[in-house]
């Protein structure tokens, strides 16, 4: 999006606000089907941006739900059930049923308790789960090996599942693809091991290679897509081995986000510059801010007041009352004054959902969707969260 739309945007529909570009978002991944090719399928996990699902059910095979809300806001909005993978490391019984009951056939299983409640659920609804085991990477997430291999050795006592196959997901933003490659050469080779060892043949691997976003402006965003050129001719090789499919949510989705907010108050304390902003960092949370230290890409689109002053550097800090709220710690900007915006680039995975959305009960953002056809729409309205944060509060 270009800065006259961003500026229509924040006219139109007044900040703080994030706005979505679904169009920009349909080009990205249409770029990156046609890198990895048929033979590798793309899963986007929800969890990035809730708000990407209607546009992401046209670009994707699959959908990763990791809890009953978001499952719920699948249903809400019509999402097939048989492109939603279950998955999440807190799994009720009554989860499960209701995943069940809502026409999902996929599920994930991080625990041995998850590999008991998936059969007993199943077998009491009558049905054979198709169900793939979460390997851990050293984390909460997923089982160990040796649980693994207990399930698969015995699956035949396991009536109301179909093991499939292997999840695996070590982390987010990792630059070193050799990472990746040695992960996808265990993985092979677990299951090389898995069918000489009990004659399992692994029909799906779910993997999550948390390729690198660039965020900020020191960095190279000449093609942002570099990591998945390079790293597609592994992902085809496992491909040709089983069935494989890609899950990822910030690399897909970072680049079609923008967050615009406007400076309410300028003033120099002790010879700083401070820019006091409608937003803050409970709606804008690039990963690895540090406190401000690092400088995301940000527009600047100045409003009436905007004099054309020398350029000078400021702090952009939020609304809330902790000397947390600092966006930027020193930027250099030509006349920044009352009125202006300033957009925000490449929010557009977890922001929206991540920071501290409650604290000081401050006004939640809205959410404006730019269609494919280049049309705005409000995809949430402003929302008084003091309405949250009170006794006797109510939804």
């Amino acid at each position: 999006m270009d800065k006259s739309i961003l500026k229509a945007a924040a006219a139109k529909f007044g900040t703080p606000c994030f706005l979505f570009d679904e169009e920009a978002l349909a080009r990205r991944m249409r770029e990156a089907k046609a890198i990895v090719g048929d033979s590798v399928h793309l899963c986007y996990s929800i969890k990035a941006n809730p708000f990407l699902i209607p546009a992401m059910s046209r670009l994707v095979e699959l959908l990763e739900v990791c809890s009953p809300g978001e499952l719920i806001i699948c249903e809400d909005l019509g999402v097939d059930p048989a492109t939603i993978l279950f998955s999440g490391v807190n799994k009720t019984r009554e989860d499960i049923l209701h995943a069940i009951d809502a026409g999902v056939r996929r599920f994930t299983a991080e625990s041995p308790l998850h590999i008991r409640l998936l059969d007993e659920c199943a077998r009491e609804r009558g049905l054979v789960l198709p169900t793939i085991l979460r390997l851990t990477a050293g984390s909460q997430f997923g089982m160990d090996e040796s649980d693994l291999r207990e399930a698969i050795e015995h699956r035949d006592a396991l009536t109301g599942l179909d093991i499939e196959g292997i999840h695996y997901f070590a982390g987010t933003q990792r630059k070193r693809l050799d990472h990746q490659r040695k992960e996808l050469c265990k993985l092979c080779a677990l299951m090389d091991s898995l069918k000489a060892d009990y004659g399992f043949e692994t029909r799906r691997l779910e993997y999550g290679p948390g390729l690198y976003f660039p965020y900020f402006a020191h960095e190279d965003f000449t093609d942002t897509l570099a990591p998945l050129r390079e790293l597609a001719p592994d992902l085809q090789a496992v491909a040709a081995r089983t069935e494989l499919t890609v899950e990822m949510g910030r690399f897909f989705a970072s680049e079609c986000g923008s967050y615009l907010t406007t400076v309410i108050d300028t003033k120099v304390n002790c010879g700083c510059g401070y820019a006091i902003l409608d937003g803050g960092i409970h709606h804008v949370n690039y990963l690895g801010g540090n406190m401000g230290m690092r400088t995301p890409v940000i527009d600047h689109l100045p409003g009436p007041a905007h004099d054309g002053e020398e350029a000078m550097d400021w702090a952009l800090c939020g609304s809330l009352c902790t000397t947390a709220d600092v966006l930027v710690r020193a930027i250099s900007m030509n006349g920044l004054a009352q009125g202006d915006v300033l957009a925000f680039r490449n929010i557009g995975a977890y922001s929206v959902t991540e920071g501290p959305a409650l604290f000081l009960s401050r006004r939640m953002p809205r959410i404006v969707l730019r269609g494919e056809d280049g049309s705005l729409r409000v995809a949430r309205d402003f929302i008084e969260s003091a309405k949250l944060n009170q006794t006797g509060a109510s939804i």
